[in-house]
């Protein structure tokens, strides 16, 4: 054969074995080491469907379920399948325009890309899912139901301490990319529901099915071989007596303020009511957003939680501090006596800080009383002991005791947001004075529980609780144990007993005379109960507003029965224009009887309960800012221009995971109807009529009232 015939052919032949071996590396590629067809091929096969888990129960004090669950359903979507779907029936089921349906799209494919299932419905109506289940076939595969589980309230209470939780956002999931979250899931936002996410959240599973050639789902894929069960989140059982939480917040509506109520022996709380409130379930369901916004806008902030996020100054219920202070800095005895002449004049200038009640007061009876140049004498001689070298060291040493006591910065407690109070330091005075130049009375006015100190109302509570125990405390919380054990440590910091000072029982008991008084004889008289010693103390601040001056906070603090004390106990209710004694007070004694006897059964104290509860003290302000925010309700670029303007705030103070920006502007609030229909029929009725409503009382009632208080400061 020709050498050229015999070199074509070998050419030839190793082209073929070339062709082959790519063919054979293709093929390998494509059937072993390449997933791509054969996910493709199980796409149109198999479906994949998630199994969302119960999230863990959430039991009360005495075991009553305060948080379970419910089914419900979402619509998801797969965006790439969406080509040949009648858009246009599903945009009639679901009651909205084809504008509406074509935004979603593009925020869901921008949010979670083409190929990844999203929600594109949350939380149907029955109404809804049932029309989809009638017509479902023919929006199939691009849309399919999905079953979740989602929070029932079977109390309609306790709401800022339960929390809400809401589908998690792209910040949410880049801010815990490491904890098994994906779009579609649920978490925690607020409440113990954010703390305790952790163990409330369970794990996901998995199920796949098999579809036929209409994308129906016909089976289990090899009987459920390839399942993956889903794990029920951890129940958790708290220290809430939801009874107590009911009436608390029954008493506090209409008012601005915060009850908290904590076991002096264990730190657990059994009530923490933040006015006002609002309906757990009004967060839930399809209505969330909108309902989300109603609340965020309201001027109200009821989203707030007042008891670990808002600041007060504590008025008279910080005097009981500084008794324990100068007995223990040896200052004064309990025989130790001020003469009060109308006023404190122990600073020789400025304009005297005046006391209601003349006279001569010892410790008790300057307690039981309330007066105020006691206290100022008594925190003077603290500031200006000889012992201590230098003011700025003479502070530093009563700022030790205050942060002993809980005060000036974050207690702990298992509840977000909290804030941490303030008390003034000789760093601050420094740079406010310069150094060298300030002394006692540049702030004697915190002597009585004003100026530069602020607590929140958490923090009165823990004080009530460290003197009811004389000496020591447990971290305030919310919840007491998780059933399978706490394996993230969540509880570890409330098993610790904190004794931070070595002030003697001797010095409690002083304090706790004078206590005493207050409610069988003093200012707080209106919490006293038969057969039930308290120590308590009332408290009355004054507080501005935009530069206004404003109807004073009133307080009410204390613990009971005095021997082995079973319930701390504090009241704070903004703006109601009165003392402590007068509304907080009698709060404060009905709480304590209904916690220790369990019901309350006369019928004249039943009256006050609904006395007490149908009482508005709403501040005028809060009337004046719904009346210029329906002004503004026509107008939707107004409206977001004013929610934008309370983000910071809220943002601040709540703690929220959801994007505020995120804000549906609502057509319409409930909060202003009530608020517009209240305000047309005061209109009916004379102006001091309208005036006490709101909690204004007019210049000579007022004086009436404070003639018939003057015992009280």
């Amino acid at each position: 054969m020709p050498v050229f015939n015999q070199s074509r052919k070998t050419s030839i032949q190793l082209i073929f074995i070339a062709m082959f071996v790519v063919i054979i590396a293709r093929l390998l590629t494509l059937q072993v080491f390449s997933n791509k067809y054969k996910i493709m091929a199980l796409d149109q096969g198999i479906f994949r469907k998630i199994i969302y888990p119960d999230r863990g129960i959430v039991y009360d004090k005495k075991g009553k379920v305060m948080l379970d669950n419910t089914s419900i359903y979402d619509l998801m979507v797969v965006p790439a399948k969406i080509k040949g779907v009648d858009t246009m029936a599903l945009c009639n089921i679901l009651n909205i325009d084809t504008v509406e349906f074509k935004k979603r799209m593009a925020d869901l494919i921008f949010k979670n890309t083409k190929i990844r299932p999203s929600i594109f419905e949350a939380l149907l109506s029955e109404e809804s899912k049932a029309r989809l289940d009638e017509v479902m076939f023919k929006f199939e595969p691009a849309f399919y139901l999905q079953e979740r589980s989602v929070r029932n309230y079977p109390y309609d209470a306790a709401a800022n301490v339960l929390g809400y939780i809401a589908e998690v956002d792209t910040n949410y999931l880049k801010k815990h990319k490491d904890e098994g979250y994906a779009a579609g899931d649920y978490a925690g936002m607020t409440g113990i529901e954010h703390t305790y996410e952790k163990v409330l959240m369970g794990e996901r599973g998995i199920e796949y099915w098999k579809r036929d050639n209409k994308n129906r789902l016909t089976e289990k894929l090899e009987n459920g071989k390839y399942d993956t069960a889903a794990v029920a989140g951890q129940a958790i059982h708290t220290s809430i007596d939801i009874e107590l939480q009911e009436l608390g917040e029954k008493l506090m509506q209409n008012k601005l303020g915060s009850i908290v109520a904590v076991d002096p022996k264990t730190g657990g709380i059994l009530a923490m009511i933040s006015a006002p409130t609002y309906q757990p379930k009004y967060l839930t369901g399809n209505q969330r957003r909108k309902h989300f916004s109603e609340l965020f806008l309201n001027p109200a902030l009821p989203l707030l939680n007042r008891t670990v996020s808002a600041t007060y100054s504590p008025g008279s219920t910080f005097k009981t501090l500084q008794a324990l202070i100068g007995l223990h800095e040896g200052v004064i005895t309990t025989d130790f006596r001020v003469t009060c002449s109308g006023a404190f004049y122990g600073c020789g200038y400025g304009k005297p800080m005046k006391c209601l009640d003349k006279g001569t007061f010892d410790l008790r009876s300057a307690i039981t009383i309330s007066d105020n140049t006691y206290f100022a004498t008594v925190m003077q001689r603290v500031i200006d002991n000889s012992k201590y070298p230098t003011i700025d060291s003479s502070l530093s040493n009563w700022d030790r005791y205050m942060s002993a006591f809980g005060l000036g910065h974050k207690l702990g407690v298992d509840v977000p947001s909290e804030k941490r109070g303030n008390i003034p330091t000789p760093e601050y005075f420094n740079k406010t004075y310069g150094k060298g130049r300030w002394n006692y009375c540049n702030f004697r006015s915190v002597s009585i529980g004003q100026g530069e100190v602020s607590v929140t109302p958490l923090q009165v509570a823990n004080e009530m609780a460290y003197i009811a125990n004389k000496g020591w405390y447990y971290i305030p919380h919310v919840v007491d144990s998780i059933e399978g054990g706490d394996k993230f440590g969540l509880m570890d910091s409330y098993k610790i007993k904190h004794t931070p000072t070595d002030i003697p029982d001797s010095v409690f008991e002083a304090v706790r005379d004078g206590m005493q008084g207050v409610v069988d004889r003093g200012t707080g008289i209106g919490a006293k109960i038969k057969d039930i010693v308290i120590c308590g103390k009332t408290g009355t601040v004054e507080n501005y507003y935009h530069g206004e001056k404003q109807p004073n906070h009133t307080f009410f603090c204390g613990f009971a029965p005095r021997e082995n004390p079973k319930i701390a106990i504090m009241c704070v209710i903004e703006n109601s224009g009165h003392f402590g004694g007068t509304y907080s007070a009698p709060i404060v004694g009905l709480m304590i009887e209904k916690y220790l006897k369990d019901s309350i059964t006369d019928p004249a104290r039943l009256k006050q309960i609904e006395t007490l509860s149908n009482l508005n003290l709403m501040p005028k302000r809060i009337y004046l800012e719904v009346r210029r925010q329906d002004s503004l309700r026509h107008s939707k670029d107004s409206a977001y221009l004013l929610a934008k303007g309370y983000i910071k705030l809220i943002k601040d103070s709540i703690g929220l995971e959801d994007d505020p920006t995120d804000i549906e502007i609502p057509n319409a609030n409930k909060e202003r109807t009530i608020a517009k229909d209240k305000e047309q029929k005061n209109n009916n009725t004379d102006n001091s009529a309208k005036e006490k409503a709101q909690g204004i009382l007019p210049n000579d009632d007022r004086e009436i009232k404070r003639d018939t208080a003057k015992k009280e400061n």
